[in-house]
């Protein structure tokens, strides 16, 4: 299995949690494989450790990618990244590619990544990193993560994105001139005031591909906001956010 290959006409693709489509979510074997394509930027996902660490996984517990079941704010990193994973790429439709879906196969090279190796991959093969902030991050959180960045000299590289504007009023707070994006869900009502709102705080928006309209993405344009859409696997809904002139598209597997 290959990424799908689509006209982009301009619009930056994201390749989802590294490139899911191709590997585990949020490894490092999916950042180089995405690092090794023509994407523009390469998406993650971090929380917090028990131990004050940044982890590089998706949800709150290693349940579904691990046969280990750690909470991630009751463990360290190091007893994160002792665990194994399993292989288990991902993308909406890929039983239409022929491709069986969350198969229990262990990989001794899979692991946990740390948010430091994540940069340092990003940076080798010269990619953006998308940033999403999974807990709710306290302002040492966040100066940890930004401190992160400034140590690999990568800081002007990121895009910060996450559901908890608090969060990223944070961060805002810490690094003025950083790029970033408020995620909405399925249930976003994107009101005049809403938009507004977002727009105040400097925010680009990062909406969900069942909300997306091409009025939607004018109305977000015309306040000077950017459009990242996620997730889209879909070959002909890309064609349509391509005509439409999202800037970006989050995908598991569509390059």
């Amino acid at each position: 299995m290959d990424t799908i290959k689509i006209e982009k006409n301009g619009t930056r693709m994201i390749a989802h949690a590294g490139l899911m489509g191709m590997e585990s979510s949020n490894t490092n074997a999916g950042f180089i494989a995405a690092g090794n394509r023509t994407y523009y930027g390469v998406e993650t996902d971090v929380r917090v450790t028990g131990d004050k660490q940044i982890a590089v996984l998706h949800n709150p517990t290693t349940a579904g990618i691990s046969p280990v079941e750690l909470v991630v704010a009751e463990s360290t990193l190091k007893e994160l990244q002792s665990i194994p994973l399993y292989d288990r790429p991902f993308f909406y439709g890929m039983e239409n590619y022929g491709v069986q879906p969350l198969q229990n196969v262990l990989r001794s090279d899979l692991h946990i990544p740390s948010l430091a190796e994540y940069i340092h991959i990003c940076k080798k093969y010269g990619k953006i990193c998308v940033l999403e902030l999974k807990s709710e991050m306290s302002p040492d959180d966040v100066a940890n993560i930004l401190s992160q960045y400034k140590e690999q000299d990568y800081e002007d590289s990121v895009i910060y994105i996450s559901f908890n504007r608090e969060t990223l009023k944070e961060l805002r707070k810490q690094a003025p001139d950083a790029v970033v994006q408020l995620l909405t869900n399925e249930k976003q009502v994107f009101s005049d005031e809403f938009l507004d709102g977002v727009a105040a705080d400097g925010f680009d928006l990062d909406i969900h591909i069942f909300t997306a309209t091409k009025e939607l993405v004018e109305r977000i344009h015309a306040r000077g906001m950017q459009v990242n859409v996620w997730t889209c696997d879909w070959p002909e809904r890309a064609a349509e956010l391509v005509e439409w002139g999202v800037d970006m598209i989050t995908t598991n597997i569509l390059e």
